[in-house]
């Protein structure tokens, strides 16, 4: 029976690599997504890499392309927002009940997080700044000891990776967060729910407020001129 588990392992590899390509800005909004292409460059077969584009088309991340085949589907604005309200309840919630049931946890943990964080903004990757975010935050989902949190989260976070990349990728000073996640950490580990609730939530809210900003700006500058969007880091 566990041989059963390599093919669904193989897909969420997959699954992964080509979320990882678009949030990184290495498959930009439009382009063409090549089943055949992705396959040969991930070394695996066709089925995976078949099974992962459907689950990315049903997630919205990819569209159909005119004629046939999927691109990348461009970030709806709307959507985002929507996105961002959603993630600034559920994170304040987690922040509360991580205070209130794993502080001491939260001390021990936190700050190992804080400096990977500090170190992904200095090198300049864009990976890298979304992978040390998203580990602050699922530490945080595990604290609360709500199981509901971070499933519900999962599909939140796959349009917060396109957001962030696309952000990331243009800002030459990226908005340094990890101040805000250190006051949070802090309220956390003192188990202040309240306080740690309220930083959350004001947290997400201007995270919102700087990546919709940034996302206009962008679609403005390629709805006006397509070939000058730049593209300034990986």
């Amino acid at each position: 029976m566990k041989v059963l588990e390599a093919q669904p392992k193989l897909v969420e590899q997959v699954y992964e690599a080509i979320l990882e390509e678009i949030s990184t800005g290495r498959l930009s909004p439009g382009e063409r997504v090549i089943q055949e292409q992705l396959a040969k460059e991930l070394g695996v077969s066709r089925q995976p890499v078949q099974q992962s584009l459907l689950l990315l088309r049903n997630q919205g991340v990819l569209q159909d392309a005119p004629g046939r085949g999927l691109q990348v589907a461009p970030l709806d604005i709307d959507y985002v927002r929507n996105m961002y309200d959603m993630r600034a309840v559920l994170e304040g919630l987690a922040c509360r009940l991580a205070a209130e049931n794993q502080a001491k946890a939260a001390k021990a943990r936190g700050p190992a997080l804080i400096r990977a964080g500090k170190k992904a903004v200095e090198s300049g990757s864009v990976s890298g700044m979304i992978a040390a975010d998203m580990a602050f935050h699922n530490m945080i989902y595990e604290l609360s000891g709500n199981p509901l949190i971070a499933p519900t989260m999962e599909s939140h976070w796959t349009s917060a990776r396109r957001v962030m990349g696309e952000v990331l990728l243009l800002d030459d000073q990226p908005r340094n967060v990890w101040s805000q996640h250190e006051a949070i950490l802090e309220a956390i580990g003192n188990g202040d729910g309240a306080k740690a609730e309220s930083l959350a939530r004001t947290h997400i809210s201007e995270a919102a407020a700087f990546m919709i900003d940034k996302l206009r700006e962008l679609q403005a500058a390629q709805t006006a001129e397509p070939a000058a969007a730049p593209r300034l880091k990986r």
